[in-house]
């Protein structure tokens, strides 16, 4: 096994165990720490709870360093195809052992937060990241996809606000709500449209050709999964966004009114 392939797999399991540690331990003694009211949320909440945090920690983890090797990798940058992905298998690798991680809580605790659409989601990564990390191709393309994680310590956050009992219309809660319908459609919504014109580029050239018929359809597929899923999402955040700022505007017009303006 050469040092590559040993580091990636290393890469993972550290990632695995980190995670569960995360999630089994770390976060409730955290969680106590930082939130009086963490303590008196349900079992059912806690673990959910406890999940989200672990998902914020690998989430700024893989985005910030996805970030940098976005924006300074000069050997993915320069071929996406078949570029030097020594640094993105190692952020892959993480989010890869992060994925699992998460795919073995959501089913050992299913009743409280099994979610088949997660379910879905982490199995079609796993299914890219694969090729990403066996063969050494599509790094840039890889890497670019694990930006959208950006999006997710906002999502988490909005939960935290709901478990907590914050007001919805608190200006924390109103902050976090549309800053995470703006990252979230940025990340998420903003970058499709630049992937599938890289693809149609590509299409048929002798870098895209030396992948295979396997890993094309690979890449397309897991990409249009995980892409309709984020259409579905960003469709639910918005209409949540919407509605909260339409009651913020109706409460404004009537005070506006019971104090003799109207503005």
């Amino acid at each position: 096994m050469d040092t590559n392939r040993k580091l990636v797999i290393s890469t993972i399991c550290t990632s695995f165990v980190t995670f569960q540690f995360l999630f089994h331990y770390v976060s409730y003694w955290f969680s106590a720490k930082i939130s009086p009211g963490f303590n008196s949320l349900s079992l059912e909440k806690k673990i959910e709870w406890n999940s989200r945090v672990v998902s914020t920690c690998h989430s700024l983890l893989v985005g910030i360093f996805g970030l940098y090797i976005f924006l300074f990798d000069e050997a993915t940058i320069a071929d996406p195809l078949w570029g030097d992905p020594s640094l993105v298998n190692v952020n892959i690798a993480i989010a890869s052992g992060y994925l699992i991680s998460d795919l073995l809580i959501l089913i050992w605790h299913w009743k409280v937060i099994g979610d088949k659409f997660f379910i879905i989601h982490h199995c079609a990564a796993l299914y890219a990241y694969f090729f990403v990390l066996k063969d050494g191709v599509l790094a840039y393309i890889g890497n670019f996809r694990l930006l959208a994680e950006l999006s997710s310590p906002f999502v988490n956050q909005r939960w935290f606000f709901e478990a907590l009992k914050y007001p919805k219309f608190s200006k924390a809660n109103v902050i976090n709500g549309i800053l995470m319908t703006v990252v979230f459609f940025i990340v998420r919504i903003v970058s499709i449209p630049p992937l599938y014109s890289f693809i149609y580029s590509v299409y048929g050239t002798e870098p895209y050709r030396r992948l295979g018929l396997l890993i094309q359809c690979s890449w397309i597929s897991s990409c249009l999964v995980l892409d309709v899923m984020n259409v579905m999402w960003m469709i639910k955040i918005s209409k949540g966004c919407i509605k909260v700022i339409s009651l913020i505007r109706q409460d404004k017009d009537k005070n506006s009114l019971q104090n003799g303006k109207l503005d």
